[in-house]
């Protein structure tokens, strides 16, 4: 019998309040701001966020916080729809906090009219000088004491564009001494003039963050309001406005956001290095982001385990890259088709060969829970090997090619080095071998053993690609943390492009949606900078964990 797994904290809360009967339906959010793309932070929120529904019944909706028209694009709706769905998860309700732009409205107007919210027409610098310190209270704004009616008098011209930027907020009329920063009057409402995404330039006041979301959650019914810890101080304010207001308890609860070695995760530092051209753009195979990591091969599987392996903490603390990597190979070992590629490519050719070509039958992936399957691999007397696989001056315990050597290569015959050519430069262009008609795999009567086995690719048969292989981004496994600008650690060997590689013809067949073994070279998957003339192939994440942490 299976040991059951234990519940983390927000199941345990959750189970309570569905088996007390303090909700009879589960209901959660994601809630992302359309102003970029999704990472794989994101992904932990997203997992735990539907995953709860999933487990618990209930539904969850996706909810867009499109509150700041400046640096929102229906681009990145979309493509946040995307990585969603690509995760394998499907929201109940379709939702944007500009759905709610009137009833936020009238939440203020509400505020205002029980004497809980102000407009205030101080700079920014007056309210920062008024606002105190974490030990020291703060002052009340020479307008905090303005009538019911001039505060809804100045904000219902604030709303119909009377003003410009800046001249005026509304605040909400707390506790200026409040041990808790947030709920010293806090900004509720400011004017911004610019079109936004959804409602064009019907409005020019949009509400904060603090205020659009509690409300957005209670006009929804969610029942559990899940976030990350940054937000435990915004809790006393996010109950505040729902009691306030006299509307649905909706209730928040705070995890430990994912913070994962070896790159960074502010939307803002991410897209620094799009604008600058630093990666290529959002889905870059390098960046953290959903699109970045299906770019680059990872599966939804390999995401949904490796947030299931972190699990749901109250305490923050980071996550080696290298788990996230063991997942997909722990995925792909079992999925993934083997498949021959030589990625530095030099000539062998089989003196002795004389059948012309003859094909040879492969095992696709004897790890495969149906046993894989086979395919035929043309095989002939010129053949692409590694340039690594062969030493002219062979090291202790080599196994692979050099003069006089044996090695077998891969579902083919034994080979023995009997010469090899060099160019003017003193290059080895070409090794010349024998092999033994008695030693093909599957059929071996040779009685001869070799410790070592090559992969090759026939050369009249071979199609060229393009390999890309990715790095870790940052040469630090905390750029966030070193002194100076993040930038300065990026790692400057994160992709190295290989143009003239060889691959078998059954790779001429790939598609996006294929992921491929490259034998003995690492995990791969097509790029959809492929062309039908030129293939271009993405390197997933290596064999093993090589990756050399920096002295």
């Amino acid at each position: 019998m299976s040991e059951e797994k234990s519940l983390n904290f927000i199941e345990e809360i959750v189970e309570n309040d569905l088996n007390s009967g303090k909700y009879e339906t589960l209901v959660t959010r994601f809630p992302p701001e359309p102003n970029g793309y999704l990472h794989i932070g994101h992904a932990k929120a997203i997992c735990l966020n539907f995953g709860l529904t999933q487990k618990y019944g209930g539904y969850t909706n996706l909810r867009f916080d499109d509150t700041n028209p400046v640096t929102e694009k229906t681009e990145y709706v979309n493509s946040q729809q995307e990585d969603i769905r690509w995760l394998g998860f499907n929201w109940k309700n379709e939702l944007y906090a500009s759905d709610y732009f009137d009833e936020l409205y009238g939440f203020a107007v509400k505020l205002i009219e029980k004497g809980l919210a102000y407009v205030d027409e101080s700079t920014a610098d007056e309210i920062a000088a008024l606002k105190g310190t974490p030990t020291e209270p703060g002052q009340d704004s020479p307008y905090r004491s303005r009538s019911v009616e001039e505060n809804l008098d100045i904000f219902t011209k604030m709303k119909n564009g009377e003003f410009a930027d800046g001249a005026y907020i509304l605040r909400a009329k707390i506790d200026m001494a409040s041990p808790n920063m947030l709920m010293r009057d806090p900004i509720i409402y400011r004017i911004k003039h610019a079109e936004h995404h959804r409602t064009g330039n019907k409005w020019c006041i949009y509400p904060m963050y603090d205020f659009a979301h509690g409300q957005s959650d209670s006009i929804e019914n969610i029942t559990h309001s899940i976030c990350t810890l940054e937000y435990v101080s915004h809790r006393e304010l996010y109950d505040w406005f729902i009691e306030k207001l006299e509307i649905f308890p909706s209730k928040q609860y705070e995890f430990a956001r994912l913070n994962l070695t070896s790159t960074v995760m502010s939307k803002r530092k991410l897209l620094q290095l799009v604008n600058e051209n630093l990666v290529n753009g959002w889905d870059d195979p390098r960046m953290p982001t959903i699109s970045g990591l299906r770019r680059r091969g990872f599966t939804p599987k390999s995401i949904r385990e490796f947030c299931e392996r972190i699990g749901i903490a109250k305490r923050e603390n980071l996550i080696e890259l290298s788990l996230l990597e063991f997942c997909i190979r722990e995925d792909l070992n079992k999925t993934a088709n083997r498949v021959m590629a030589v990625l530095d490519p030099i000539k062998l050719v089989i003196t002795n060969y004389e059948k012309g070509t003859e094909d040879l039958i492969g095992e696709n992936n004897p790890e495969a829970e149906d046993g894989g399957g086979t395919r035929v691999i043309p095989f002939s007397n010129e053949l692409w090997i590694e340039r690594e696989d062969f030493m002219e001056v062979p090291a202790k315990k080599w196994f692979r090619l050099a003069p006089g050597a044996m090695v077998r290569l891969k579902f083919a015959y034994i080979v023995k080095c009997e010469d090899f050519v060099k160019d003017e430069n003193g290059n080895i262009t070409e090794i010349r071998c024998t092999y033994i008609p008695e030693s093909k795999s599957g059929s071996d009567t040779s009685g001869i053993n070799v410790k070592g086995t090559i992969h090759w690719v026939s050369a009249p048969h071979a199609k060229t690609a393009e390999i890309r292989l990715y790095d870790r981004l940052f040469t630090s496994e905390t750029p966030d943390a070193e002194e100076g600008d993040f930038k300065d650690y990026l790692n400057p060997e994160s992709l190295t492009v290989l143009p003239n590689a060889y691959i078998e013809p059954a790779l001429a067949g790939a598609d996006l949606d294929g992921r491929y073994q490259f034998i003995r070279k690492g995990y791969f998957c097509l790029d959809k900078d492929s062309t039908d003339d030129k293939l271009v192939f993405n390197r997933t994440v290596t064999l093993k964990d090589t990756f050399k942490k920096p002295n």
